[in-house]
């Protein structure tokens, strides 16, 4: 066991080529409040991709989205002059509400929606913000853009986890999932190193400020004395007295229904989490020890596509989206081979030897297939090879030979590493629009003393560090204590929107 969770670097292959089994790429983490707040720049540090995301072309054209809005609307208008003009439209309008608002609300405990509705309402920013919010992402690139190539690149930009999948672009998000497949200034970024290091900064920040990590210290259950927590007792026999309070940054079924109990709970609130939903998909993860980088299609057309950070690969229409978005809905190994992809070791040379690179290859998955995850297992390597065969398809390089080691990770795998990812849930909890924002989990609990301070929490999972964040007030407010930091002022970002 070893601190950090989904923020693992780690060596199944030859030595020296470091793979990132979980979170790969952290959004926007140089500009989050905490990292400047507790001073990471000063011991890890971050590379931003020029160029973000990127699409191969089976015919050998090529679709690059780079930071800068001209780049961008060049290589849209290659193939659709109207859709680089939309494009730089709303390009205008999503960076004024990422400036004014988004990242207010990530590290913000969500406002109720009519306080929101109502501030948002005083600014022209915040009424087209309200304005977008009722669109579905999938409705808004079918209106907005008459190119196919462009909106699969599009909804492949704005999904959450680098796997164009239906059901993360075609739901209502309060968030306003839309805006980020046009807002060029906030963007992906790659933690040198690998992605423990997040970890172990956060790790020293820690233990500098007085903490203790004791590890290989499983929990075996919350003790609950006259409806409070009082502290925790571990596998070992182990007891830790809380002297002010108990903070889970487990999953709500292991925190409420395996460390708390059911029976401690008042009924509305077992019900609560009775019905909390978990993602629906997992992931299939291809982790490969290269010679050389992937070189793709359409880098004659395109010389960019080469640099991106994010790939979009095998998937090239609408029909190829849904096709995929069924096969898992319906608990099957996809017979439709797309996927996510990148090579980082291209922005951090030292997570490879001198003149080699990794790559990796993540595929959507049920988890358990034909109703039971164990059944990945017989077709592991069958359906790696698709995903390595396709992958050629798209960068011809991608040989046998090229290849010196391919390691896979299912949710079979990791969900019992991480026994955080229930059901192989990498985000501990669905982002249905049922769940987030002012109707996310929550971060106070019935039981006094308990709090929630993880991804089942507003802003949700995916390496923000935005529940600790907001938490953190959330205790200290409780405690009667006065932040050292301070805190980001939601109502205050919102009623002075830029107009």
């Amino acid at each position: 066991m070893m601190f950090g969770g989904g923020l693992s670097t780690i060596e199944p292959g030859p030595p020296g080529f470091y793979q990132n089994p979980h979170s790969i790429n952290h959004f926007n983490i140089t500009e989050t409040p905490w990292y400047r707040d507790l001073g990471l720049a000063a011991t890890v540090r971050y590379e931003t991709p020029r160029f973000d995301f990127a699409q191969p072309h089976a015919d050998g054209t090529s679709l690059v989205f780079s930071r800068d809005v001209d780049e961008t609307c060049a290589s849209i208008g290659r193939f659709s002059q109207r859709d680089a003009k939309t494009f730089r439209e709303w390009n205008r309008r999503a960076d004024a509400i990422s400036d004014a608002i988004f990242l207010a609300e990530r590290y913000s405990e969500p406002l109720d929606e009519d306080e929101r509705n109502e501030l948002l309402s005083g600014t022209a920013v915040g009424r087209d913000f309200l304005d977008i919010i009722e669109r579905q992402p999938l409705d808004l690139m079918n209106e907005l853009f008459e190119n196919e190539r462009v909106k699969l690149l599009m909804l492949f930009k704005l999904s959450i986890f680098g796997t164009v999948l239906y059901d993360a672009v075609s739901q209502r998000s309060p968030m306003g999932a839309a805006i980020r497949g046009f807002d060029l200034a906030a963007g992906y970024q790659v933690c040198v190193g690998g992605s423990w290091n997040l970890a172990r900064g956060l790790m020293e920040s820690f233990i500098r400020a007085g903490g203790t990590f004791i590890n290989h210290a499983e929990v075996e259950r919350i003790v609950v004395d006259g409806n409070r927590a009082t502290g925790v007792e571990l596998v070992d026999g182990r007891s830790l007295t809380a002297r002010r309070f108990v903070a889970s940054t487990l999953d709500v079924p292991q925190t409420f229904t395996r460390l708390v109990g059911p029976d401690q709970l008042p009924v509305a609130y077992r019900e609560k989490v009775e019905k909390f939903k978990q993602t629906a998909w997992t992931l299939f993860g291809v982790h490969l020890a290269l010679r050389e980088a992937p070189d793709y299609l359409g880098s004659d057309f395109d010389p960019n596509v080469n640099k991106a950070l994010k790939y979009n690969v095998g998937c090239e229409s609408i029909e190829e989206l849904f096709a995929l978005h069924d096969e898992v809905a319906a608990g099957k190994v996809p017979e439709h081979i797309s996927f996510g992809t990148g090579h980082i070791t291209q922005f951090d040379p030292s997570q490879a030897p001198p003149g080699h690179h990794t790559a990796y290859a993540w595929h959507v998955m049920p988890f358990a297939p034909g109703g039971s995850p164990e059944n990945i297992e017989p077709v592991k390597a069958e359906f790696t090879e698709r995903v390595l065969d396709k992958w050629r398809e798209y960068a011809p390089n991608m040989t046998r030979d090229n290849i010196l080691h391919a390691w896979t990770h299912t949710a079979n795998d990791y969900s019992r590493q991480l026994i955080n990812m229930t059901r192989g849930d990498i985000f501990m909890g669905s982002f249905a629009g049922e769940q987030s924002m002012w109707n996310h989990f929550g971060y106070r609990t019935p039981i006094d003393g308990l709090y929630m301070a993880g991804s089942p929490t507003h802003p949700g999972g995916a390496i923000s560090g935005g529940a600790g964040y907001i938490v953190s007030r959330i205790i200290a407010e409780d405690l009667g204590l006065a932040p050292w930091w301070e805190p980001v002022d939601v109502r205050a970002a919102l009623k002075n929107a830029a107009t």
